[in-house]
């Protein structure tokens, strides 16, 4: 919980100097401090400064830690995760080799619908079990803050076990774990007839539950056609707000529905994926305030069209980087990767993908006062990379960059 990091190479604070979110050419402002120090107390951020300038004494008590050759950043923050899954789909992925498109593999009977059997036939030990090895290694990866949604059950028993999945990981592990409840992800295969029946359930049934048991934190939806359309989000998400949930949503992925605007008008913390997104919504994502967060790592592992970060930063938007971990769409749940990504696919420089993984990805979890900087105040969720400069770990992927993870204060032991 205390403890006093010297000697760092280069500590990158990404200081939001009490803002929410850093935009715009803000996103490239991320506060490097050579020869740098930190002191933790209590699992929170002292001091942080030059370590020629740290103003008081260091006693026998306060454990030291060296990291001398090390680059230290804020930890990062995975925004829109689905590590709660069982099985795997391998088989796709060989399949969209072939030339078939993620559409038509979901229309064959995968896509989705292949997780919902997987988790159906599960127990919740099971689905821990899966998820608490990726946990591990996410947190091995630098990511100290997961969110993690629901959304392969899609009934009321197994949607249920999955948030009481996602809540007990969140008090057994080591990273802040966030749930969110992604009931409408897709209409279940017994309900394919009957539209108006799933929602019906999600409004009427799961939706007070998980509010009255507080399973999950955020309500999202899956706004796209052929999955639920705007005037069925609408309802959900509003109903979710009635409840006491805060609200996200996948929007402008396959196409443009205008699920981008829908979040601004509704008051979402965040709306994602974005890749065919209008300057319009940008517009009205600037002027809500909502994060838009992007998964560069659907767009690679699809093989379809990047989210327009460029236009969005230059927009005024605050952008954050995600993994969207996932079995099905994204099996990486590496950030410095999706970094990379945004780097040589999306136009953004290093500085702003760094700031997109951690300030602006806490913003789009309601955290960035606690998260997301090294600041006076904050968590003290701190990694340090084995690079000798921070645009080093974007530059050479493929290998894990991080020796250190100090989380609340404490160093972790791997």
């Amino acid at each position: 919980m205390n403890l006093f990091v010297k000697n760092i190479r280069q500590l990158v604070t990404v200081a939001a100097n009490g803002s929410r979110t850093k935009r715009g050419v803000g996103m490239r402002e991320i506060g490097i401090i050579e020869n740098g120090a930190v002191l933790c107390r209590e699992g929170k951020i002292a001091w942080v400064g030059h370590g020629d300038a740290y103003p008081g004494k260091i006693g026998n008590d306060l454990p030291v830690f060296d990291a001398s050759g090390l680059v230290a950043l804020p930890g990062f923050v995975d925004a829109h995760t689905h590590t709660v899954f069982a099985g795997s789909r391998e088989g796709e992925f060989a399949m969209r080799s072939e030339g078939m498109t993620y559409q038509q593999i979901a229309e064959r009977g995968g896509g989705i619908l292949n997780s919902i059997r997987s988790v159906r036939s599960s127990s919740k030990r099971d689905l821990k079990k899966g998820a608490r090895r990726y946990l591990y290694e996410m947190l091995r990866h630098g990511s100290t803050t997961i969110e993690i949604k629901s959304g392969y059950g899609l009934s009321a028993d197994a949607e249920m076990m999955m948030l009481e999945a996602i809540r007990e990981l969140a008090d057994e592990e080591l990273p802040d774990i966030i749930g969110t409840f992604l009931g409408a992800h897709a209409i279940p295969p017994e309900y394919l007839d009957n539209r108006e029946g799933y929602v019906a359930l999600l409004i009427d049934s799961m939706l007070p539950y998980i509010a009255s048991r507080k399973l999950a934190e955020y309500c999202d939806v899956f706004c796209e056609r052929g999955y639920f359309g705007l005037e069925e989000a609408e309802r959900i998400l509003r109903a979710a707000k009635g409840l006491g949930l805060k609200v996200k949503l996948h929007a402008e992925e396959l196409s443009h529905l205008g699920g981008a605007e829908l979040g601004a008008r509704v008051g979402a913390t965040s709306v994602d994926h974005l890749e065919h997104i209008s300057a319009e919504d940008m517009g009205a994502l600037r002027e809500s305030g909502t994060v838009a967060v992007l998964l560069p790592g659907v767009s690679f592992f699809l093989n379809h069209g990047y989210a327009p970060a460029r236009a969005l930063i230059d927009a005024g938007v605050p952008v954050a980087l995600a993994t969207d971990f996932n079995p099905g769409s994204c099996m990486s749940f590496s950030m410095p990767m999706m970094m990379t990504i945004a780097c040589t696919h999306m136009r953004m420089t290093p500085e702003e993908s760094l700031t997109a993984a951690t300030l602006n990805a806490a913003a789009a979890l309601d955290r960035s006062e606690s998260l997301g900087s090294i600041e006076t105040g904050k968590q003290a969720d701190i990694i340090l990379a084995d690079i000798p400069d921070y645009r080093f770990l974007a530059y050479h992927f493929g290998m894990n960059h991080i020796r250190t993870v100090i989380k609340n204060g404490t160093i972790l032991e791997f």
